[in-house]
C-alpha cells in the first residue's frame, strides 16, 4: 500500500499529513457509488410516479423561511421544475454510478442539494447542518478529487480525441 506525504496551506496555516493512496481510492469509489445510488433512487421513484409534482414541496415551505416568496413563485414554474427535478436527480445518479462527467454532475447535484437545504429553513430543532448540506459538500469532494477517474468512465472519456483536442473539456470530467 503506497503512502504519500502532503502539505498544504489551510486557513493560513501550514499543514502536513500522510495518507494512503489506495484507501483514498477505495473511499472515493465507494462514496461515488453511494451518492450515485442516493440520487438515482431519489430521481427514479419520482420519474415512475405519474402523480409526483414539485408543487407541494414549493408551496409548503415554512413561512419563517426568508425565501418563502421565492419558493411560492417557483410553483408557477412547476411544469418545468417537476421534470427538471425528476430527470436531474436521475441523471446525476447515473453519472455518479458509472463515473461519467463526475465534476459536472457533482456541481449540479450540489446545487440541487443547496436549494433543498435553503428551503428547509427554519431548520428543524435548530439543526443548521442537515443531510442536504452534507451531500453538497460530499459532491464537492468527489468532483475536486476527480472520483470519476477511479473505476469510472471519465478515465476512458479523457482518452478520446475530442477531449485531447479540447483540453478545456476535462473541467467537466473527473
Amino acid at each position: 500500500m503506497s503512502s504519500k506525504n502532503a502539505s498544504a496551506k489551510l486557513f493560513g496555516r501550514d499543514v502536513e499529513f500522510t495518507y494512503s493512496e489506495t484507501w483514498i481510492a477505495y473511499a472515493l469509489f465507494a462514496l461515488r457509488l453511494m451518492m450515485g445510488w442516493v440520487f438515482f433512487y431519489a430521481g427514479i421513484v419520482k420519474v415512475i410516479d405519474p402523480n409526483w409534482s414539485a408543487r407541494p414541496f414549493l408551496l409548503n415551505v415554512d413561512q419563517a423561511n426568508p425565501l418563502v416568496d421565492v419558493w411560492v413563485a417557483m410553483a408557477d414554474w412547476v411544469w418545468l421544475l417537476t421534470p427538471l427535478n425528476q430527470v436531474g436527480l436521475t441523471l446525476v445518479g447515473i453519472a455518479l454510478l458509472v463515473g461519467a462527467f463526475v465534476r459536472l454532475s457533482a456541481f449540479f447535484g450540489a446545487m440541487m442539494m443547496l436549494f433543498y437545504w435553503a428551503s428547509a429553513y427554519p431548520f428543524p430543532d435548530a439543526i443548521f447542518i442537515d443531510f442536504h448540506l452534507i451531500y453538497a459538500f460530499l459532491l464537492f469532494a468527489l468532483g475536486a478529487a476527480g472520483a470519476g477517474r477511479i473505476l469510472g468512465l471519465d478515465q476512458w472519456i479523457e482518452e478520446l480525441d475530442i477531449v485531447k483536442n479540447n483540453p478545456r473539456l476535462t473541467v467537466l470530467l473527473g
